[in-house]
């Protein structure tokens, strides 16, 4: 599955050092503006414990986690919808990603420069925000002319498209994104067929100085970007970028043992990979088997044969049945022997939704 989310933010709010963390790519972070240019791509292994607890159930010779992308995408400021910086190379890499992570400065440090020399995240939000908006404004104008002409006559297509981009035009306009429009379902299939900046989901990353990790709750700058998020319909982690790069470079135990110095269960990077997993609609089934256990990322809603493709294209086309459980049932069993003797294995066809968490052996024929 090659989905990807991009990290933006304006420059100096903490993003090249997150994407370091996150990935140990080494993309260039300096305190000057757009010293990320060209966009970096990062892989990263998405963390799941019952991938851990698998491979202690089966000891397989090998254990394959599944992956993510994340994409740094260049620093942005006012104008870059007029091509104002790096304008038009920041829209035309956020157009390539499927999900937008937007780190937000919610730290106060008088060492590194803010572009608009004051800490307020909600105005670099709306720094951003505007950005993408009049982008897609320009879009939907331009797409509003060719359709108009169609609708009048009487092209029932046209016509429903160009009630979308209506309510999308005056929601642009009044300085909110498509993704807060209150769509019907078909409404937002037109939508979506738009490939518009706004209507993309996102993640608020709220990046916080090393003193507010354990209690984020005390950072009135987390607050307020918690509220602006509940009106975007958007989502919003803690982190501590400078905190995740020193976690980045420890080892397991030494990683575990931070961690419990500074009072959390789990890194921000751990977080922030898993939440953009599933902003994408994301989730994770399982083979397991003594060869190799090993996680597969697949869209929520997406049927047995379609998973049993991702792991090669001859499984979906000769798909006779999936033998399944739920990790729930085998970790309950101890072992696929007594899951089976329990019934808890169960043979699904071509018709089965695939669950997350789901552990299966697809049989094919070609």
């Amino acid at each position: 599955m090659a989905l990807t989310a991009g990290i933006v933010g304006l420059p100096n709010v903490g993003k090249s050092t997150l994407f370091n963390a996150i990935t140990q790519a080494g993309a260039e972070s300096a305190n000057y503006p757009f010293c990320t240019i060209d966009p970096n791509v990062g892989i990263v292994e998405v963390p799941d414990h019952r991938l851990t607890k698998l491979t202690e159930l089966v000891q397989p010779k090998k254990t394959v986690p599944t992956t993510f992308e994340f994409t740094d995408i260049a620093g942005i400021v006012k104008g870059a919808s007029k091509g104002e910086g790096l304008g038009n190379k920041f829209l035309a890499n956020i157009r390539e990603v499927d999900a937008i992570c937007q780190v937000v400065r919610c730290f106060e440090d008088e060492n590194i420069t803010h572009v608009s020399g004051k800490v307020d995240p909600l105005d670099d939000i709306e720094v951003i925000n505007l950005e993408l908006i009049l982008a897609d404004l320009e879009s939907v104008e331009k797409r509003i002319g060719r359709v108009a002409k169609l609708a009048k006559q009487k092209d029932k297509e046209a016509a429903a498209e160009l009630e979308v981009l209506e309510m999308l035009k005056n929601a642009f306009e009044a300085e909110k994104s498509a993704r807060t429009v209150d769509f019907t379902e078909e409404q937002l299939k037109i939508a979506k067929g738009l490939h518009l900046l706004t209507i993309k989901p996102v993640l608020y990353v709220a990046n916080v100085g090393e003193d507010d990790v354990a209690d984020p709750s005390s950072n009135e700058y987390v607050q307020k970007v918690k509220e602006f998020a509940a009106k975007d319909k958007a989502e919003v982690i803690v982190i501590c970028a400078k905190i995740e790069s020193e976690i980045a470079e420890l080892d397991g135990e030494e990683k575990a043992m931070f961690l419990e110095e500074l009072g959390i269960e789990e890194s921000g990077l751990d977080q922030l990979i898993r939440a953009a997993y599933h902003l994408l609609g994301l989730a994770t089934y399982f083979t397991a088997g003594v060869q190799e256990v090993r996680a597969w990322t697949f869209r929520k809603g997406m049927k047995a044969p379609q998973c049993a493709g991702i792991i090669h294209s001859d499984f979906e086309r000769g798909f006779i049945r999936a033998e399944t459980v739920s990790y729930d049932d085998l970790l309950a069993a101890g072992n696929m022997v007594a899951a089976k003797e329990a019934g808890k294995v169960r043979l699904e066809g071509k018709e089965y939704v695939v669950k997350d968490g789901d552990i299966i052996h697809f049989r094919f024929n070609v």
